[in-house]
């Protein structure tokens, strides 16, 4: 019988600390009681940051990967224990075949690359997302990183790809409507806690940190159930430089 692994957290001696930043830079000393415990992160800019350069605009995506690596090992030194990533969302699919048919490969490569690296530092990766019109090898990446991480707990990573905030409420929707259908809820119980429960994720917490590198001011669909305010936002045009991104979990 395989016996389940027990949980791995920082203090685990199998768990490998990140690397310092590339910067030479280390972490600001901040009280833990004001380090975010859930950032979310939209990957964008990416393409406009290419265009600015004069390179195709698959560069800007490439430069994606360092950053998923940097934010994850600066998240790690300040202490937060949530990152969200908008790595691909519902709308993309409107983007020209060529581009998604390279943000599906690179998706999947990046998760297939990063897996073990990622476990050595006792990060737990999940995904949120829909699984119709999601490549099956991406999904199939997705699933076996979910599954290779699930008991550390120095990091939740979450991928968000094939994700939207409206998708992700209606499918909880949908599934509370299933349930009141075969007599498992009372209709005249549901409330927003009913809701909550059936997200993709419903023990992740709300967003206390939002970060959009290309100077955006929206939320692009994204973590609707946990909307970040105002004063949570932090947005500024610095593109795809993992330098520069991970500043910002540690400043903003």
């Amino acid at each position: 019988m395989m016996l389940r692994r027990q949980l791995r957290g920082r203090n685990d001696p199998t768990v490998r600390p990140p690397d310092p930043h590339s910067s030479g830079e280390r972490p600001p000393k901040i009280p833990l009681e004001f380090v975010p415990k859930h950032v979310a992160l939209v990957m964008d800019g990416n393409g406009r940051w290419a265009n600015m350069r004069g390179l195709p605009r698959v560069e800007g995506h490439k430069r994606g990967e360092a950053v998923v690596l940097d934010v994850a090992r600066g998240a790690i030194e300040l202490g937060v224990k949530w990152i969200s990533l908008y790595a691909f969302s519902t709308e993309n699919w409107k983007r020209s075949p060529d581009e998604v048919k390279f943000l599906m490969n690179f998706n999947r490569d990046v998760i297939h690359r990063r897996t073990d690296e990622l476990d050595e530092m006792g990060v737990r990766i999940r995904w949120a997302g829909r699984k119709p019109r999601l490549w099956p090898s991406v999904v199939n990446e997705l699933q076996k990183a979910e599954e290779r991480t699930r008991n550390n707990d120095v990091l939740n990573l979450t991928m968000c790809v094939n994700y939207g905030g409206r998708a992700e409420i209606g499918d909880a929707a949908r599934e509370v409507a299933r349930l009141v259908a075969a007599g498992k809820i009372n209709p005249d119980k549901v409330d927003e806690r009913t809701l909550a429960k059936h997200l993709y994720h419903a023990d992740m917490p709300d967003v206390d940190l939002f970060i959009r590198p290309s100077g955006e001011q929206r939320i692009s669909n994204f973590m609707l159930c946990s909307p970040p305010t105002p004063s949570s936002c932090s947005r500024t045009s610095c593109g795809p430089t993992s330098t520069a991104v991970t500043n910002l979990v540690w400043h903003a």
